[in-house]
C-alpha cells in the first residue's frame, strides 16, 4: 500500500520557497535546543521565552505575541487573537504545552495562516518526551 500522505507532504514542502524552509529548519533546531535543555512539563510561556532567546542567538527575525485583527463584515476588529511567534512575517509558530495536539490546535494555526496570508506554520508542543513527536508542519 502506498502512503500518499507522505508524497503529498513532500510535494507541498517542495512548493515552499527554500528561504522559508530554511527559516522553518532554524526554528525546529531552536525548539530541539530548548526541549533538550528544559524537557517537558513547564508552562507554554517558559518555552516561548526560551525559544525566542534561541531565535535571537541564531539572528532569526521574529515578533512575539503579535496582535492579529479580524476583518468581519468589511470592518477590522480587534478580537484578541495573538500569534505566539511570527518569524520574518512569513512563518507562523503556534506553541503548546499540552498532553496531546488536537484538531482544534491545528485549526487555530490554519486560521492564523489565512489571516496573515502566510503558507507555512509550525505547531510545536513542548510537552512530549521527544520533541520531534511534538512538531507538526502545516502548509496552507
Amino acid at each position: 500500500m502506498i502512503n500518499t500522505n507522505h508524497k503529498d507532504t513532500k510535494t507541498q514542502r517542495e512548493n515552499i520557497n527554500p528561504e522559508l524552509n530554511e527559516l522553518a529548519r532554524q526554528v525546529v533546531d531552536a525548539a530541539f535546543a530548548v526541549h533538550q535543555t528544559l524537557g517537558a512539563g513547564l508552562l507554554e510561556s517558559v518555552y516561548e521565552t526560551c525559544l525566542c532567546y534561541e531565535l535571537k542567538k541564531r539572528k532569526v527575525s521574529f515578533q512575539k505575541q503579535v496582535s492579529l485583527p479580524v476583518v468581519y463584515d468589511g470592518i477590522t476588529l480587534e478580537a484578541g487573537l495573538r500569534l505566539d511567534i511570527w518569524v520574518d512575517k512569513q512563518l507562523v509558530i503556534e506553541l503548546k504545552a499540552v498532553e496531546h495536539i488536537t484538531n482544534v490546535h491545528q485549526a487555530q494555526l490554519l486560521t492564523y495562516l489565512k489571516l496573515t496570508n502566510n503558507r507555512l506554520g509550525l505547531l510545536i508542543n513542548f510537552n512530549t518526551a521527544r520533541i520531534k513527536d511534538g512538531i507538526k508542519r502545516v502548509i496552507l
